[in-house]
């Protein structure tokens, strides 16, 4: 990888100290700060020159502040070339551990002391943020700062030439976004984002149906839904927030003061009602005598609504069997409290049970030897490890929950404003070039599909937004094979939904109604069922989650003619509802099937065994100055928060890269990043 200095295109790498130039007595360096560092911690220095005209070495060191000799130092710092193009301002600065309190930064240019430092408070780094070494694996997934700084021969930077860097986004889904919210706040402002879709947001996507406008409640989700805020634990009677998705009620904070609290651009969250007694239930198949659907408490009051399931050829095995799955898995109550208060933690910890190395289906088969039916009675044939059951039990615990008034894509409407002069719309990427000659990458896109050379521009540095499943059609650099082999083999999972309009919100004027929630039915394809939270009674129209469907039904759908899964939907709105369901309907629809989005080409990351661990490691190098981010290169998947995290990790990544350790623990600091060493 190229370093991080550049003057006319030309990289000047830094040596150690050599002490034998000839010195301009004239020459001196001022230093601004800092005055206070924490010891195994990455600081800038901060330095001006009190000879405008100096040209020459100069290395940094630190020691004793009555130092006169550079071999007398403590140890080095950085050095470089200084000349009339090329006049550094700032150095990264890796504290040692046993840095001694109260000594100075000195720089030399050859024998000569040039520049001598205040005294600095060197203090112990007893770090606010958890210790690395206490929830991190030696393998990663942990970003360390100091570790990839170490790394890096180059460590001097120009701030004035390094915040004019051109970094291009490619991506407006919410990681996107994120880090060009991240980049400007930092006072770098040459980024501009590549969209491929004629609109941002990704895989928000609200659908506002008959035509209506957010300002109309005519809609419904056909991506992310809603935010798990916190959790009521009954055994303790304590309430916990979920650490991990405030990040996002921060980022609609933090858009609402940028629009001037605008009320058509508000981000305003609201509760959502993730459970209702009344909502349709999975009765295997038991139908009332008018042919509807029980009711999730009608079924609770009488177990007779229930078909029994299929038994097994060997019940006790299979009773065996989850149990020692529940067992491994280890969903306690403790458990789930942990993870809502540290997933970071908790990602350790999984790591070290196996959890990423074992499916359901392949522990109970090969680390216990149980039969073929029995295993595909428990735990079914997917390869997904186990580590999703951990995190995604903990959100779906959750008792409280939120969405956004008018829709998710308040979210993305939010940002509009903010990114439209560096916004590219409908710009298919199909590849990123790296020149060994200017150390920059380049972007390739065809406006016609059947041109041979693509067209192209170039950028210091790509931060690639966009799901694998679309990047590994892409022409690329030589990345290493590890990253290489994520990209081309990451799993997608697969989803459909379908919402329905109708002429008004009948269903809450059923007996008994239904008010708000998400139920399950038992017939195929269907999936869940979920009801506005949002204007509950309203007279207004109203729309339903007809069909939430994920997995290998999804598959099956996604196959389908869209006339023929509507009426498959709909269909089972009557089963569900009775004869009003048909009645009501408006014939407004909308249906989205994520694997066949030309944008997408899938729901969402959900990485078979193995691949997490193994690929995670990858995404926290830097190379062919690409920079991947996304929820698929987060620890969680299918969140926003997953995708707004890898921002924060990505964004600081960069600025790294770039020598801005200041920038760098300002993104750490005001967004979360607490497992981000610096």
């Amino acid at each position: 990888m190229k370093g991080l200095i550049t003057a006319s295109s030309a990289v000047l790498s830094l040596a150690s100290c050599a002490f034998s130039s000839p010195v301009d007595p004239r020459s001196d360096l001022i230093f601004i700060k800092p005055l206070v560092v924490t010891t195994d911690s990455l600081h800038n220095v901060h330095i001006g020159y009190g000879d405008k005209t100096f040209e020459g070495e100069v290395c940094l060191v630190y020691g004793s502040c009555d130092m006169t000799e550079a071999h007398h130092k403590h140890h080095e710092i950085g050095s470089t070339i200084v000349s009339h193009s090329f006049r550094p301002d700032r150095f990264v600065w890796i504290v040692p551990e046993d840095a001694a309190h109260g000594g100075c930064v000195h720089a030399f240019s050859g024998s000569a002391l040039i520049g001598r430092s205040a005294p600095i408070s060197v203090k112990r780094n007893i770090r606010k943020r958890e210790d690395i070494s206490a929830v991190a694996d030696v393998t990663g997934p942990w970003f360390d700062g100091v570790a990839y700084m170490q790394s890096k021969k180059n460590n001097a930077s120009v701030v004035a030439v390094a915040k004019s860097k051109k970094i291009g986004i490619v991506g407006g889904g919410m990681s996107g976004l994120m880090t060009s919210l991240l980049l400007e706040s930092v006072g770098i402002h040459d980024w501009h984002i590549t969209e491929s879709s004629q609109r941002i947001g990704g895989r928000i996507r609200t659908k506002y149906l008959a035509g209506t406008t957010p300002n109309q409640y005519q809609y419904q989700e056909m991506g992310p839904m809603r935010f798990p805020v916190s959790t009521k634990y009954v055994d303790t009677n304590q309430t916990l927030d979920i650490q991990d998705h405030k990040m996002v009620f921060q980022l609609g904070d933090v858009l609402n003061q940028m629009n001037g609290n605008d009320s058509e651009l508000a981000v305003k969250f609201i509760p959502w009602i993730q459970n209702s007694p009344n909502v349709p239930a999975d009765t295997n198949g038991f139908r009332l005598p008018n042919g509807r659907i029980p009711g999730l408490s009608e079924m609770r009051a009488n177990t007779s609504y229930v078909n029994p399931a299929t038994p097994p050829s060997d019940p006790e095995a299979a009773k065996h069997a989850a149990e020692v799955i529940e067992e491994v898995i280890g969903a306690t109550p403790e458990r789930l409290r942990q993870i809502a208060t540290n997933v970071f933690q908790a990602h350790k910890e999984a790591i070290d049970k196996g959890l990423f190395q074992w499916s359901e289906a392949a522990y109970l088969k090969y680390a216990l030897n149980m039969s073929t039916d029995t295993v595909d009675y428990v735990a079914g044939s997917g390869n997904d490890p186990m580590w999703g059951e951990w995190y995604d039990t903990t959100y779906f615990a959750a008792t409280t929950w939120r969405t956004i008034d008018k829709g998710l894509e308040s979210l993305p409407r939010a940002f509009f404003p903010h990114v439209r002069d560096r916004l590219v719309l409908g710009r298919k990427i199909d590849g990123i070039r790296y020149s060994n000659d200017t150390g920059k990458v380049s972007l390739t896109w065809r406006t016609d599909p059947l041109v041979i050379e693509p067209e192209s521009e170039e950028y210091d540095y790509a931060v690639v937004a966009v799901p694998f499943s679309k990047v590994r059609l892409w022409r690329l650099p030589r990345y290493s094979s590890l990253l290489s082999r994520a990209i081309t083999t990451m799993n997608y999972q697969q989803s459909c939904k379908v919402a329905l309009h109708y002429k008004t919100r009948f269903w809450e004027k059923l007996s008994p109604p239904i008010i708000g929630g998400c139920g399950e039915t038992d017939i195929y394809g269907v999936g869940s069922v979920c009801y506005p939270a949002y204007e509950i009674n309203s007279t207004r129209p109203g729309v339903i989650l007809a069909s939430y469907s994920s997995g290998t039904p999804a598959r099956s759908l996604a196959a389908l003619s869209t006339a023929d899964h509507v009426g498959l939907v709909q269909r089972a709105m009557v089963e569900v509802h009775g004869d009003v369901a048909a009645a009501q309907f408006t014939g407004a629809y909308d249906r989205q099937c994520w694997e066949v989005d030309e944008h997408q080409a899938g729901a969402w990351a959900a990485p078979t065994v193995g691949q997490q661990e193994l690929y995670i490691p990858a995404y926290y190098k830097t190379e062919f100055n690409s920079i991947f981010v996304g929820e698929h290169t987060s620890y969680t998947h299918a969140w926003i928060f997953s995708a707004l995290d890898s921002a924060v990790r990505g964004t600081t990544q960069l600025l790294l890269d770039m020598g801005l350790v200041d920038e760098a623990k300002q993104i750490v600091e005001t967004w979360m990043g607490r497992w981000i060493h610096l």
